[in-house]
């Protein structure tokens, strides 16, 4: 039975803009005890209506069902393929499946302990320990070896190294005396440097007013009587008159200077050291005169003859000789034979000490006048020198003396004798003896 609203709204004038569509609650059925229960639905219809009659009104029921198929149409999806649904339900079975056997496995182990490993077998262990012997004795051998080969090595570097060195101290030994060799022959140069320095310097050089002095003499001398100018022909004949004047002087004593000590002026030789006296039949009897040798010899010229010296016993002794005068001395002359006609210059002196002094008592003792002596010059004979050497007086402020000693020390090697040949002694008388110094 519908409602006395929804029957005067459905009869109402058409110009009423809104229908309300209700369902009559006595078609309603009793609801279901399980069912649950539907609420009514209002619809709303909101279209213009034409001026048609009102079409009857539709029950709720009718109104949703004809509205429900427009709510619930959705875009729709195509249907997936069979496969890919059997597929993926495998998939999942699987993996559900290996889950369940993961689990499986972590009970069981849970569940039933791995038993306690057995302990090593003995043979075993003894097989392991063998083997391992077995590498440390291979490694014992091989270090063995490698060491045998390092001393080896070390031999031959130490070999290797011996003979460099040998040969480098041999060739150092040979560079050093051939150095020794070309020194000792600088220094022989310079020393004959040295004696021609000394010549030189104890030659008296002519001052300009001097020479200028002496030639106005020559001229004068020259010119004497003739009335011209000296020429160069007078000139050469006096340079040669001067020059064989020279000659003549060196060749009376060989150096040119005066001898004090010469036995044919003045001089002799007072004391001596032991002579030496060869036995009858030796070498030397005949060489050095036999038993008859004379110690002045040693102040007479020799002439440059071997043997002619006055030889004294072994390898040191010592001379004293009275000079002519007293004289300031200035150097001493030592002469042995000549290295081109020597037979042995093993006998020549070698270390010499020359001392001085005044005699005022002839026959003193030794003893006597040993505290008056003072040195004179300390010099050693060069046998690779002149066999005629000079040697200055190197001490200062030296007095008058008449007495001169020379002592040598040492040889050049002979043992048995020490040969003398001549001794000479340079120097200048005072120019008064009463004013001249004398030595203590």
């Amino acid at each position: 039975m519908a409602s006395p609203s929804l029957a005067a709204a459905a009869t109402g004038p058409a110009s009423s803009p809104l229908t309300l569509d209700a369902i009559p609650l006595a078609s309603r059925s009793p609801p279901a005890a399980a069912a649950p229960r539907k609420r009514p639905v209002l619809l709303l219809d909101t279209r213009p209506h034409p001026a048609s009659p009102t079409p009857p009104l539709l029950s709720s029921t009718a109104a949703g069902a004809a509205v429900a198929p427009a709510r619930r149409k959705k875009p729709s999806h195509p249907p997936k393929p069979r496969w890919q649904t059997v597929l993926s339900v495998a998939a999942k079975n699987a993996a559900l499946l290996a889950a369940l056997l993961y689990l499986g496995d972590l009970a069981w182990r849970w569940s039933h302990p791995p038993p306690p490993s057995p302990p090593p077998d003995r043979a075993a262990l003894e097989a392991y320990a063998a083997r391992v012997d077995e590498v440390q004795a291979s490694l014992a051998r091989t270090l063995r070896m490698v060491q045998v080969q390092l001393e080896a090595i070390d031999r031959k570097i130490d070999g290797e190294v011996g003979a460099a060195r040998a040969d480098l101290a041999a060739l150092l030994e040979e560079r050093r005396l051939a150095l020794e060799g070309a020194l000792a022959r600088l220094d022989a140069r310079a020393d004959e440097l040295g004696d021609a320095l000394a010549g030189l310097g104890r030659m008296d050089f002519v001052r300009q007013d001097e020479f200028e002095k002496f030639w106005e003499e020559v001229k004068g001398s020259l010119a004497s009587g003739s009335g011209s100018e000296v020429d160069l022909d007078q000139v050469r004949a006096l340079a040669r008159e001067i020059a064989l004047s020279e000659i003549e002087k060196h060749a009376a004593d060989g150096i040119g200077r005066v001898d004090y000590a010469v036995a044919s002026g003045g001089g002799r030789v007072v004391r001596h050291s032991e002579p030496y006296v060869p036995k009858r039949g030796g070498i030397f009897n005949g060489w050095l005169g036999g038993r008859d040798a004379d110690p002045q010899k040693m102040i007479q010229p020799s002439f440059g003859e071997p043997g002619q010296c006055f030889p004294l016993q072994g390898g040191s002794g010592f001379v004293e000789i009275k000079l002519k005068t007293g004289i300031i001395p200035e150097a001493v002359t030592l002469e042995h034979v000549s290295k081109d006609v020597a037979y042995d210059r093993s006998t020549a002196p070698k270390d010499c000490r020359v001392s001085g002094w005044y005699d005022e008592t002839p026959g003193e003792t030794q003893s006597g006048h040993a505290a008056k002596m003072a040195a004179l010059a300390e010099f050693t004979y060069d046998l690779d020198k002149n066999n005629i050497q000079t040697f200055d007086v190197t001490a200062p402020d030296v007095g008058m003396i008449n007495m001169l000693r020379l002592d040598f020390t040492s040889n050049h090697g002979s043992s048995l004798l020490t040969c003398i040949y001549r001794l000479r002694v340079h120097g200048h008388e005072p120019v008064s003896p009463g004013t001249a110094g004398v030595l203590a």
